[in-house]
């Protein structure tokens, strides 16, 4: 009988490896940049500034839209795009807790 992996993973790494998944392209991470280095939200088209067509970067776009890490709202004929600060402060606490599990695991072990 499979399991689900629900029921093999506690939910905190299921989240976890559902953001992770989402940031694993860096179309999705320079996407996130672009976002970020913006002072408002921007309304047009984000392909403008990745090297790659219209509907890839859409795509990408929707990835990270159902991970919540980015929002994006009809804005007349256009979406108004823009980071979900909330979101993103998750995803810094949970790497940060991710990552100490890691560091504390790890400091025994030298590095070569």
């Amino acid at each position: 009988m499979v399991k689900a992996k629900s029921d093999l993973f506690s939910e905190e790494l299921i989240i976890s490896a559902e953001l992770f998944k989402a940031l694993s392209h860096p179309a999705r991470l320079k996407i996130l940049q672009y976002l970020a280095s913006q002072e408002t939200c921007i309304t047009g088209d984000i392909s403008e500034e990745l090297p790659l067509s219209r509907t890839t970067v859409n795509q990408h776009i929707k990835e990270l839209k159902e991970v919540g890490l980015i929002k994006g709202t009809i804005d007349g004929v256009k979406t108004k795009y823009c980071l979900n600060p909330c979101k993103i402060e998750e995803l810094n606490t949970i790497f940060q807790v991710f990552y100490k599990t890691l560091d504390t695991n790890c400091k025994s072990v030298k590095c070569e």
